[in-house]
């Protein structure tokens, strides 16, 4: 069959060139009573906040959104400012009688949790192919939702309070108080404002207010601490897909909270005494019970039994202790046999302390570790009880747990849990929030009049891991780093031993800034360091333009990783596939910037920074919220970008373009020969047999050194047998070109999912895409919006097309209809203007930057182009078995890739390293 023959196909390779490719620092920490936070020792008093919903209707009688009785910004004459099509552009309110603040606090007696606001650098230049589509597409600016931040982050920071001048000066050097963080002049000195206002929470805020005005000249509003709190975990719950998590015998699941069935729940706040609240609403919350015995309690008579010096020495010695030695336990009383007519296990505790009344020791005959687990054990067990005899009175399911006391301790979260689980039998379940130590920042930042976060949805905000605040599990190393040369420094000075990289923990000597000295953590092998389990902070990047996929079947139900990475062997192979691949990986994006000293500087930080991350993520896997190969891959991309790598590939990816569009012509004239069934199969296996060039598999970088590009497409294509190992090629033809004589209708829209730069998508989904508009079918590529390995992106696409289309007809046609050639008109083979009838090819960009996509965030251009679309081709590993091989859509899909991974291989679809995979899936009955 033609379509098999690789040579008929390719046999011009004299037209190209050859292109051979050939921890913790905790010595001095004193906790004041105020960071144990705890409104209610002993009262039972009721709090309650029932601000109502505002009930205003706009101009068309629909209802606007109001957070209680804020006043709302002024939206009269707002304009984008700069260039409109900008891809995230900044909102000017020429009417707004003040500015955005940026800067929110929570002052407590042993940390100072910053919360503060940038907005993005980013910058697009006007792009007359982007507007054409967008017409096409029916998006305009006016489509565009008034966020106030739109297209910024939130940085979560710590301090330590006995060291508030590094605060201050954090505050001054970025002009936080002045609201000039995203100023190009922001190292200028602003004009003071006496009226300037932070706003604040916790103890400090009264404490220290004097302080701020002198250093500042800023005033503190201060906030209360239980409206901070409601309110701070209220949008964490709603706007961070993986806030919350579960956290039984060590093991954390993470939980999807519904956010439009999020209330009531229970929040429980453990400081130094506890308070529990029943939140009912965004403003709605009242406090229904507590104790006095709390965090206090703990750290108060833990420091008077063992003499320890902080909080945090307390929980360390609880990690090396045995209960039983001070503990009654049910067994002891019953001969070491379990009291099961009630359900009580020998291990059960009868009562906490209990042997020491009938033991004739003193207190210095106790080890002090036995001792501070015990007293863990009786204070939080009894916390998780109190807790769910509240739920079970108000008939609540979910009880959320936060508060000083808890700070990511793995033990006190597992107890909590158990007692939960204990006393509800199992119908309900503690859980906890990765951000709990910042609730009452954030909520201080929600209490600006103008914050701006009410409407943003989960699908708007993107967690980042940068290296660019030197603590980790929660402990503070220093001030966050100010710029780049800071960082590498930083990054420098972590302690290599051969081949294997260690992640230090930084830890600040007396009487420096904190960027001076490191400390490999002490505990190794199976002893678990007191900060293990604390789950690491990152910044988070408000994106409103990001949008879900609408043609998923089941968004809420959708989980776009394919591996598993809970499973720990699984997740130490693709460590080791990620290290193998990084020096490769370094070798190239110092390559793309002229090898040149500064490169190279950045080259090694960045492999320090993202071998960091891995030993990181190998300590605690779901340090930076649930972790899935496609997050290990994105977080790759991200790594690289913060040294400023933007393209790593730049080079490669032009010489690959060049090499393919040469023989592009040739191929085209020769599918145009074929009759329909042989064409359609040869454009499959032209697909198939051109995604075998990929950076980032190694199998495949191996291949570089055996010939050119356009050798190994041919060797592919020779290697192109049917059946392949996932072959659904006859259900697609039939869809294509029917069967017994019925034509059937062509689809109206196509969305093609594109990888790789060079042969993959010149000499494979380009060609697919001129057969579906050479049968009337509209096509939308769908690129990367930032690079990621060699993959080619959404700015790439549009030259590409341009330069393929010089010898098709059907291409140009299709681009100019598309909006692809407006810059300037390419050379034709007729002469003609193009045809104002064709269907139009368009390119877009997916809205992300890594080798895989979530469909749960994609850009609003793509969201757009899918809602007539009933066609989706899925192409390349990362898009198509990676994630989302196991996604379900409302319309047709096509699922094609070359599988260069053994053990993906294995693992997916039983096969083995270059098997394919053509997965044809029919749209969902209506």
């Amino acid at each position: 069959m033609a379509g098999q023959n690789g040579d008929s196909i390719l046999g011009i390779d004299d037209k190209i060139e050859d292109l051979q490719y050939n921890n913790n620092n905790n010595s001095n920490e004193v906790i004041d009573r105020e960071e144990l936070v705890g409104i209610g020792e002993e009262s039972s008093a009721c709090y309650k906040n029932n601000q109502g919903e505002g009930g205003e209707k706009d101009m068309a009688g629909n209802s606007i959104h109001r957070s209680g009785s804020r006043p709302q910004l002024d939206l009269s004459k707002a304009e984008i400012q700069g260039n409109s099509e900008e891809r995230d552009p900044t909102i000017l309110l020429p009417n707004q009688s003040d500015d955005i603040s940026h800067l929110a606090l929570d002052i407590g007696g042993s940390l100072i949790k910053l919360i503060y606001f940038s907005r993005h650098e980013d910058q697009s230049v006007e792009d007359k192919r982007k507007k054409t589509v967008k017409e096409r597409l029916g998006i305009s600016n006016g489509n565009r939702r008034s966020y106030p931040v739109l297209g910024g982050r939130l940085h979560f920071v710590k301090f330590e309070t006995s060291k508030l001048n590094e605060c201050l000066d954090f505050i001054s050097s970025k002009q936080l108080h002045r609201g000039r963080i995203d100023s190009p002049h922001w190292n200028s000195e602003p004009p003071a404002n006496e009226n300037a206002v932070i706003k604040a929470t916790g103890g400090g805020a009264y404490k220290f207010a004097d302080l701020f005005k002198e250093r500042l000249g800023v005033s503190i509003e201060k906030e209360d601490e239980m409206d901070c709190l409601v309110a701070g975990a209220n949008f964490l719950l709603k706007a961070i897909r993986h806030e919350a998590f579960t956290h039984m015998e060590g093991h954390k699941e993470f939980v999807q909270i519904d956010h439009n069935d999020l209330f009531p729940y229970l929040l429980v706040n453990i400081g130094s005494g506890v308070s529990i609240i029943k939140v009912d609403g965004d403003g709605k919350f009242e406090r229904v019970s507590g104790t006095n015995v709390g965090g206090g309690t703990y750290w108060g008579l833990g420091r008077l039994l063992t003499k320890c010096n902080s909080f945090d020495e307390l929980l360390e010695l609880s990690q090396r202790g045995d209960n039983g030695t001070i503990d009654m336990l049910v067994g002891d009383i019953y001969g070491g046999m379990d009291y099961s007519k009630i359900g009580l296990s020998a291990s059960t505790i009868a009562s906490s302390f209990g042997k020491a009344i009938s033991d004739k020791k003193e207190l210095e005959d106790y080890r002090p570790e036995d001792i501070s687990l015990s007293l863990l054990r009786m204070i939080s067990y009894n916390i998780g009880q109190i807790s769910y005899l509240n739920a079970l009175r108000f008939g609540l399911k979910r009880i959320f747990f936060g508060g000083f006391f808890i700070r990511g301790h793995a033990y006190t979260m597992d107890t909590i849990s158990f007692a939960v689980q204990f006393w509800s039998q199992g119908e309900a379940q503690a859980m906890f929030l990765r951000h709990e130590g910042y609730l009452g920042a954030l909520g201080a930042f929600m209490s600006y009049h103008k914050h701006g976060l009410d409407d943003l949805m989960v699908h708007h905000l993107v967690e980042r891991f940068p290296m660019g605040a030197p603590y980790t599990g929660g402990r503070i190393h220093g001030p966050p780093l100010g710029d780049l040369n800071e960082k590498i420094s930083w990054m420098e000075k972590f302690v290599q031993k051969g081949t294997e990289i260690t992640a230090p923990v930084p830890m600040a000597p007396p009487g420096t800034t904190g960027l001076g000295g490191f400390e490999v953590p002490s505990s190794r092998g199976a002893t678990l360091r007191s900060d293990a389990s604390a789950l690491n902070v990152g910044v988070l990047h408000f994106v409103p333009t990001l949008e879900v996929f609408p043609l998923l079947t089941n968004p809420k139900m959708y989980e776009p990783n394919t591996i598993d990475l809970s499973d720990h062997k699984e997740l130490e192979y693709w460590f080791t596939v990620l290290s193998e691949h990084l020096p490769d990986l370094v070798d190239k994006a110092v390559a793309s910037e002229g090898g040149i000293d500064d490169a190279k500087r950045r080259g090694d930080a960045f492999a320090r920074a993202f071998s960091a991350h891995l030993a990181r993520l190998m300590e605690e896997p779901a340090a930076y919220g649930k972790l899935g190969l496609a997050n290990l891959l994105e977080l790759r991309e991200e790594c690289l970008r913060e040294f400023q790598f933007h393209d790593a590939y730049r080079s490669i990816k032009q010489r690959e373009n060049e090499a393919s569009l040469a023989v592009l012509p040739d191929l085209l004239v020769e599918l145009d020969h074929m009759d329909e069934e042989t064409r359609l199969l040869t454009l499959i296996e032209g697909v198939l047999a051109a995604n075998i060039f990929d950076w980032g598999s190694r199998a495949c970088v191996e291949l570089y050194h055996k010939g050119t590009i356009i050798e190994i497409y041919r060797m592919s294509r020779n290697k192109m047998q049917r059946p392949w190992r996932v072959d659904d090629f006859d259900l697609f033809k039939e869809r294509m070109l029917g069967s017994e004589g019925k034509k059937p209708k062509p689809h109206k829209r196509a969305l093609l999912f594109v990888d790789n730069s060079g042969a993959d998508v010149v000499l494979g989904m380009l060609p697919l895409a001129r057969e579906l508009l050479r049968r009337g079918t509209e096509v939308v590529l769908v690129a990367n919006s930032l690079p990621a390995l060699n993959d080619v992106t959404a700015m790439e696409l549009p030259d590409i097309v341009a330069e393929a289309a010089k010898h098709c007809d059907i291409l140009r046609r299709a681009a100019e209809a598309g909006g692809l050639l407006v810059d300037a008109m390419t050379n034709t083979l007729d002469g003609s203007k193009g045809n104002s009838s064709s269907v139009p090819l368009m390119v877009v960009e997916n809205g992300c930057g890594s080798p895989c996509i979530d469909l749960r965030q994609v850009s609003s251009e793509l969201a757009a182009a899918a809602k007539n679309a009933d066609l989706v081709i899925l192409e390349g590993m990362g898009r198509a078995l990676h994630t989302n091989f196991n996604a379900r859509f409302k319309c047709e899909a096509l699922k094609l890739a070359m599988v260069k991974n053994q053990r993906l291989a294995e693992k997916l679809i039983k096969g083995k390293i270059y098997d394919c995979v053509c997965r044809y899936e029919s749209a969902p009955a209506s």
